[in-house]
C-alpha cells in the first residue's frame, strides 16, 4: 500500500497555468492564424488599409506597423510581430507577405500534428524545403550589375514603383520613384546611410507639391526675439556649427555665494556678461556667417548676431546638425576658443523658405554632399505619415537593391516558380518528408492567391492559370504571375516590371520559416500567476492597488 501514499510534488507556484502537448502546439498554430488573417487583406496593390486607435488614429497597410500597433498579448503570436518588425528593419519591404507565409506555413502544419506526426519531423522537412528553395531563388536572380548607369537607374526605378505599387502613393508612384532614386543616389555608395535621408512632412498642399532638397532642411527653431532682423539668405556661407550654449546661465536652486560688498556681486554679474560677449566675439572674429546649436542661443546672443549680419538657430535636433556637417563639410564644435575656421561647412546657397504653413532652413549646392530631404505634403496628417512610411519602404528598397544588384519578378511569380520546383522535387524522395515538403510548396502559394483575392479577381482561376504556365517549365512561363489589370489576371511580371531586390524574397523566406519552426518546437507554455498580475497593473497605471474585499 505504500506505493500508493507517495506525496504529491510541488514544482511550481500554486495557481500556476501549465499547457503542454499536442493540444499546446494547436493551441499556438491557431492563435498565428487568427493574426495573420487580421493582416490578409492588406497584401498587394490593391490592399486595403486598416485603421487602429489608439493615442492617435493610424491608418496603414504596413504588416510591420499594424502588428505593431495591435499591442498583441499572445506569447506565440508576438513571433508574427518580432519577424515583421525584423523584415522591416532589415530590409523595409515584404513585411506582411512574410507574416502570411508564417502563418501559412503553421496552416498546412497543422493537419499533420493532429494525425501524431511528431513535429521535430515537420521542423526538419520544413528546413530541408528552405534549403532547396533558397538554392533555386538564387539560380532565378537577374544580376544588375553589368548593366549601364542609364539601365541600373531605370531597374532601381521599377523595384521602387513596385514598392509603392500597394501603398497609399501608387498613384503617384512614378514621381515619388524619382525622389526615391534621385536621394538614394546622392548617398555616399558604399555606405548608403538611410540616416543621412531627412523627411520632413508638411500639412497643407498636394501630394505632388513634395520635392527632393540636395542638402538639407529643417524646420525652423524656435527663435527669441531680434531673429526678424537677421539676413535669410546667403551665397557660399560660413556655416559654424556648435554643441554649445550661447546663453546667459542661471544660478543653481542651491548656490550660495557670500559678499561683504555690494561691489563684489556687480563684478560678478560683469564676469557672467563678459563671458558670453567673449563667446560670441569669437564666432564673430572666425568670420562666420550662419551659427547653428544643438542647444539654445538665447535673446542676447541673437540680437548680437543680428546686429552684425549674421544668421543663427539653436535647438537645432541632434540628426539634422549631423545632416549639415554631412552636407557642407563641416565639423560640430564643443568649445569657441581657438575657433578656427577650417572647421567651418558651406554650401552654394542657404535661404529660409515658406513651405505650407511652416517656415524651413534650406541648405543647398553642397560640395561635400552626401545627404538629400525629402519634403512631403499633403492634406491630413494620418495621410502624411502613412506616405512617410511608404517612403521609408521605397527608400529600403532601393538601397538593397543598389546594394545586392540582383532582382526577381514579383506578383507572386517567383513562389508560384519555387513551389512548381519543390512539388517535382518532392515526387523523388519517399517518407513522411515528401508530404512536408509538398505542404511547404503548397504554403508558397498563398502569395499570389492572396493578392489574386484582394484585387477582386477569381482566385481559383488564377491560380489554374498560373500553375498551367509555370508547369510549361522552361524560360516562357517562369515569371508569370498576378496581373489586377488585365483581363487575364496573370501576366509575365518580368516584362511589366514588377521587379523586388531578390534579398526580400530570401529574408522573408528564411524568417517565416525560421518563426514556423519556433512555434512548432514550443509543446508547453507555463504561465505564472504572479507575472500575470504585474502585466495586468502594468497596464492600468492610474489604478490604485486593491487591498482586498470588505
Amino acid at each position: 500500500m505504500s506505493q500508493f501514499l507517495q506525496p504529491t510534488i510541488l514544482l511550481l507556484r500554486e495557481g500556476t497555468d501549465t499547457s503542454q502537448g499536442r493540444a499546446q502546439i494547436i493551441s499556438n498554430i491557431n492563435a498565428i492564424q487568427a493574426v495573420g488573417e487580421v493582416i490578409r487583406t492588406t497584401l498587394g496593390p490593391r490592399g486595403m488599409d486598416k485603421m487602429i486607435q489608439g493615442n492617435k488614429t493610424t491608418i496603414s497597410n504596413d504588416g510591420a506597423t499594424i502588428l505593431q500597433l495591435l499591442d498583441i498579448v499572445h506569447p506565440a503570436a508576438k513571433v508574427l510581430v518580432d519577424i515583421a518588425k525584423a523584415q522591416d528593419d532589415e530590409v523595409g519591404d515584404g513585411t506582411t507577405s512574410v507574416t502570411l507565409l508564417a502563418a501559412e506555413l503553421l496552416k498546412e502544419a497543422k493537419p499533420f500534428v493532429e494525425e501524431g506526426m511528431h513535429p521535430q519531423i515537420i521542423i526538419q522537412g520544413f528546413r530541408q524545403a528552405l534549403e532547396i528553395a533558397l538554392n533555386k531563388l538564387e539560380g532565378f536572380c537577374v544580376n544588375i550589375t553589368e548593366q549601364s548607369p542609364e539601365q541600373k537607374r531605370q531597374t532601381l526605378l521599377n523595384c521602387s514603383m513596385t514598392a509603392l505599387n500597394s501603398k497609399l502613393l501608387a498613384n503617384t508612384k512614378q514621381f515619388f520613384s524619382e525622389l526615391v532614386v534621385e536621394a538614394v543616389e546622392k548617398l555616399d555608395p558604399n555606405l548608403l546611410d538611410k540616416e543621412l535621408i531627412g523627411i520632413k512632412m508638411v500639412t497643407g498642399g498636394s501630394v505632388t507639391d513634395s520635392f527632393l532638397v540636395d542638402g538639407v532642411a529643417f524646420k525652423k527653431t524656435f527663435a527669441y526675439a531680434g531673429f526678424e532682423q537677421q539676413p535669410k539668405r546667403f551665397d557660399n556661407p560660413k556655416i559654424c556649427l556648435l554643441n554649445l550654449e550661447l546663453e546667459l546661465k542661471s544660478e543653481k536652486e542651491n548656490a550660495e555665494i557670500r559678499i561683504e560688498n555690494p561691489d563684489d556681486y556687480q563684478s560678478i554679474v560683469d564676469a557672467e556678461w563678459q563671458l558670453i560677449y567673449e563667446k560670441l566675439q569669437n564666432i564673430v572674429d572666425a568670420g562666420a556667417q550662419i551659427v547653428l546649436s544643438k542647444l539654445p542661443i538665447g535673446d542676447l546672443a541673437t540680437q548680437f548676431f543680428a546686429d552684425r549680419n549674421i544668421f543663427c538657430a539653436g535647438r537645432v535636433p541632434q540628426e539634422d546638425l549631423v545632416r549639415v556637417a554631412k552636407a557642407t563639410g563641416g565639423q560640430v564644435q564643443t568649445t569657441v576658443n581657438g575657433l578656427n575656421p577650417a572647421t567651418f561647412g558651406t554650401c552654394g546657397l542657404f535661404e529660409e523658405k515658406q513651405v505650407g504653413a511652416e517656415r524651413y532652413n534650406l541648405f543647398t549646392g553642397c560640395p561635400q554632399s552626401k545627404t538629400a530631404t525629402i519634403v512631403l505634403r499633403g492634406g491630413a496628417e494620418q495621410f502624411i505619415s502613412e506616405a512617410e512610411r511608404s517612403l521609408n519602404d521605397a527608400i529600403m528598397i532601393v538601397r538593397r537593391c543598389y546594394k545586392a544588384n540582383k532582382i526577381v519578378a514579383g506578383g507572386g511569380a517567383i513562389e508560384m516558380e519555387i513551389s512548381r520546383f519543390l512539388r517535382h522535387y518532392a515526387r523523388t524522395i519517399s517518407g513522411k518528408t515528401q508530404y512536408i515538403i509538398n505542404a511547404f510548396a503548397k504554403s508558397l502559394e498563398v502569395i499570389p492567391r492572396t493578392i489574386a483575392e484582394n484585387a477582386g479577381l477569381d482566385s481559383i482561376d488564377v491560380m489554374n492559370k498560373l500553375r498551367m504556365k509555370h508547369a510549361q517549365g522552361g524560360d516562357e512561363g517562369k515569371w508569370f504571375g498576378v496581373d489586377i489589370n488585365g483581363p487575364t489576371g496573370i501576366c509575365d511580371t518580368y516584362e511589366t516590371f514588377v521587379w523586388e531586390p531578390a534579398l526580400v524574397k530570401r529574408n522573408a523566406l528564411c524568417s517565416a520559416t525560421e518563426a514556423a519552426c519556433a512555434i512548432l518546437s514550443i509543446d508547453e507554455t507555463v504561465k505564472n500567476p504572479r507575472s500575470d498580475q504585474d502585466t495586468k497593473m502594468k497596464r492600468q497605471p492610474g489604478r490604485p492597488p486593491q487591498m482586498g474585499r470588505r
